[in-house]
């Protein structure tokens, strides 16, 4: 790699600076070493704690099961350079320079990890006992609030909130879910999918408040719009996320409508020697014929691998990765394993595997006999063999796929 290097006139020890040291920058820094890269790497996190993996946030560490979710990964022997508690403040690509809280960082190679930040409900702030979770602090203030077992309300019926009332009911708190759609997810899926999710919060003796919106939040209680006052020993809000990128602001850097980095199917930015992956960044998906903004734990896995790959491939004469996967995710809520892979926007049939009011079922969505997305609940041989046809592009047989007894793969065409 250095001999190519040098015969290209570049410097032999090419500086890769990765800005976020989460799950998606820190496999960037992983899959550079795994992949031959003999340059300097550099992980800068605004977070003083080792980087550490989130989804355990709102399950082990929030129960006090667990006092941490450090990734088990020896920066020192892969030689990657850690700088934390160092908060990113602007990028100049023409300077190729990372102006950050402790000092400017020169770079060759630039990647935007910096993944999403909570959204927070406007007049909530600096109101006593109102919490996020997103971070390892907002997990560890939650911790003695649920110890001590207090009436909770949850703002928000998304992945997150549900997650959170799982936690909190597990506690023995008293849980109430505010909700401003008629329904669970309303945002993720439809209604005729998000529907049967409610009798799950009662089942688990969590309040389901539809319709509700929040009219002000003071210290103990909640006020909704119908005026309704629900006593709050605390409250956890979780209304969505959005792209950390505000502090990309006039660095030129193209931006889409969701405040998310554009980047391209290479995961490069619109900016010279720049990636994006993971939350902060959509990437256009031939497989879906659109841009995706994928807000989850494997996509900040797996885009890294596509970014190492094309930072090894820089000056080699090698065509660049692209970066199209199967989007998947997964939750664990009110005792059901729910995992969801592809996208379903574009889809023209949608077809049931059993029964939905019971323990386990799954819903595929197809287009053209093809699938292209599905959602399994308790059935995780479904979600295994579905995302294998997705990405295969299998046709598949649509009497045959609504027999729940009859594998996936087994209902093909």
């Amino acid at each position: 790699m250095s001999e190519q290097t040098q015969e290209k006139g570049r410097p032999a020890r090419r500086r890769v600076v990765v800005v976020g040291a989460g799950m998606a920058g820190v496999q960037t820094a992983v899959a550079l070493r795994e992949q031959g890269f003999d340059g300097t790497v550099t992980l800068i996190g605004a977070e003083p704690h080792q980087p550490y993996d989130r989804p355990p946030l709102s399950k082990a560490v929030l129960l006090g099961k667990a006092e941490g979710s450090a990734f088990d990964v020896d920066f020192e022997s892969l030689g990657v350079e850690l700088r934390l508690g160092s908060e990113a403040l602007a990028v100049h690509p023409a300077d190729h320079v990372l102006d950050t809280e402790t000092g400017p960082v020169p770079y060759d190679v630039l990647v935007l990890a910096t993944g999403a930040e909570p959204i927070r409900l406007p007049g909530a702030e600096g109101v006593p006992g109102v919490h996020l979770l997103r971070t390892l602090d907002d997990a560890e203030r939650l911790r003695p609030v649920l110890a001590r077992q207090h009436d909770i309300v949850v703002v928000g019926a998304g992945w997150i909130g549900a997650e959170f009332a799982t936690a909190a009911r597990e506690a023995g708190c008293a849980v109430t879910v505010v909700e401003a759609a008629d329904r669970p997810l309303a945002g993720a899926l439809p209604a005729e999918v998000a529907s049967p999710m409610t009798a799950w919060y009662a089942d688990s003796g969590t309040e389901l408040r539809t319709h509700a919106r929040v009219v002000r939040v003071e210290p103990g209680a909640v006020l909704l719009d119908d005026g309704t006052r629900l006593p709050a020993g605390a409250v956890v809000v979780g209304i969505g996320a959005r792209p950390a990128t505000a502090w990309l602001s006039g660095s030129g850097i193209e931006l889409g409508t969701h405040g998310e980095v554009v980047a391209d199917a290479h995961l490069r930015t619109s900016a010279p020697d720049v990636y994006a992956v993971g939350d902060c960044a959509s990437f256009p998906s031939a497989r879906y014929g659109e841009r995706l903004l994928v807000h989850h734990w494997d996509n900040a896995l797996q885009g890294p691998r596509t970014v190492a790959a094309n930072v090894l491939a820089e000056g080699t004469g090698e065509p660049p990765a692209v970066y199209d996967p199967v989007p998947y995710f997964w939750s664990e809520q009110f005792g059901r394993f729910v995992q969801y892979a592809g996208h379903h926007t574009g889809a023209d049939t949608t077809l049931w595997r059993g029964d939905p009011s019971g323990p386990a079922w799954t819903v595929c969505w197809l287009r053209e006999d093809r699938l292209v997305a599905l959602l399994a609940v308790g059935r995780p041989r479904d979600l295994a063999q579905g995302r294998r046809l997705i990405e295969a592009g299998t046709p598949m047989n649509p009497r045959l796929l609504q027999d729940p007894a009859r594998p996936l793969k087994a209902a093909t065409a």
